[in-house]
């Protein structure tokens, strides 16, 4: 085996020894201090720096006036324009029914045709009746001969009582020929009086039966469209109050009416002779003016809406009964309301609000909305007319600080 040599280190004295050892430890000690104390130094810097800057920060902000956009509020229009669904409606209407019993002989109109007042819809025959004219004016002759009969009898009681009243005076006639001459033309005057009654009653009767004569005659009641046609030539129709025959409906149709219901918060102001547009879907690019004619005196309770009637003129026909259609209506306003923006409404937990710039500084008011039309608002307090209001606000934007218009920023009207 090699072996190995060794080498002896030499050898450091006890004294140098004791002396470093006696060193090193405040000069660690040193050394860590130094080490804490420019960190503490550092951090104490780094955050006055921060501070610094966050004072900096707090002042811009502070001092920072923000552009805004402004838009005047302005009054609304002295009418309000409220479009509403309706439906046409005939202006008059009417069911035609038999008054006279028969058979149709004539029937000159039917469904869509139009026709004028008092002309002939459909003839009756009924010979019947012609039968009982003829009767009833026979009886009408024998009472009126009775009549001239009874007056016949009341003039010879009357001459006889004229001979025997002087002779009953100075006793040369009986007073029992008296009293019967006196009777006798009593009641001859009765028997007058009986057959002129007579012939007035069968007079009546005798109209009567011409007037069944003329409803046989069924004629147009007005100007209107025939509707409904229950009859044709041969049909048995009957007179009858309850179970006569439905013969026709006849609409007028040159000027229909609209039923709308306007809502309680836009009836205020609505009254008749106001101006009504009529549009219907069906007809694009064409308008029919109509009035205001009536309205309901009271409210529906239900549905808190003002029944109304819109008479509308239709020379040409075009709208027919029972058209779905859209009304415009221009009521005047009842009380003042504004307009504001859309975009400067402001909506936090304490309700709705704008914020209006004066002299530079903003003011918050609190307003009171009462139709939302989308880009406007319309609103009944918190602003005045003319009120410059603040577009889009900051979400910083603070009661009491101050903001600058916008330069070169025209305001959306």
């Amino acid at each position: 085996m090699n072996k190995v040599e060794s080498f002896d280190r030499p050898a450091v004295p006890d004294e140098r020894l004791k002396t470093g050892r006696r060193w090193s430890g405040p000069l660690f000690g040193l050394s860590v201090l130094f080490l804490l104390v420019g960190g503490l130094a550092f951090g104490g810097w780094q955050a006055y720096l921060l501070h610094r800057e966050t004072v900096a920060t707090s002042e811009q902000l502070r001092d920072f006036v923000p552009n805004v956009r402004v838009a005047a509020v302005r009054a609304s229009e002295g009418s309000v324009v409220v479009t509403l669904p309706a439906t046409t409606l005939a202006f008059a209407a009417a069911n035609v029914f038999a008054r006279a019993s028969g058979y149709i002989d004539k029937r000159d109109v039917d469904i869509g045709d139009r026709v004028k007042q008092g002309q002939l819809l459909a003839e009756i025959t009924a010979p019947e009746v012609d039968h009982q004219i003829a009767q009833a004016g026979a009886t009408l002759a024998q009472l009126e001969s009775a009549v001239v009969q009874a007056q016949a009898n009341m003039g010879l009681a009357q001459d006889t009582w004229n001979r025997d009243s002087p002779l009953v005076a100075k006793g040369w006639v009986s007073a029992q020929q008296g009293t019967t001459d006196v009777q006798n033309l009593k009641a001859t005057e009765a028997a007058v009086k009986v057959a002129q009654a007579n012939v007035t009653a069968q007079r009546a009767q005798l109209l009567v039966l011409n007037q069944q004569k003329v409803y046989q005659s069924v004629v147009a009641p007005f100007d209107g469209v025939i509707t409904q046609r229950n009859i044709d030539v041969g049909s048995l129709v009957q007179a009858d109050a309850v179970s006569g025959t439905f013969m026709f409906t006849v609409m007028q149709s040159n000027v229909v009416r609209a039923q709308v219901y306007v809502p309680q918060d836009q009836a205020f102001g609505l009254g008749p002779g106001i101006d009504a547009v009529v549009r219907v879907p069906e007809i694009p690019g064409r308008t029919f003016g109509g009035k205001v004619t009536r309205i309901a005196d009271a409210l529906q309770p239900d549905t808190r809406t003002l029944l109304t009637e819109i008479d509308i003129s239709n020379p040409d026909g075009a709208l027919t009964p029972g058209t779905y259609c859209t009304i415009e209506l221009h009521i005047p306003r009842k009380t003042p309301s504004l307009l504001v923006p859309a975009d400067a409404v402001i909506f936090n937990e304490s309700g709705l609000h704008v914020a209006v710039l004066e002299n530079g500084v903003v003011h918050f008011r609190q307003i009171s909305v009462e139709r939302d039309f989308g880009t406007e608002v319309e609103v009944r307090e918190g602003v005045t007319q003319g009120d410059p209001v603040i577009l889009n606000p900051p979400v910083n934007l603070v009661d009491g600080s101050r903001a600058q218009v916008l330069p070169n920023a025209a305001a959306p009207k």
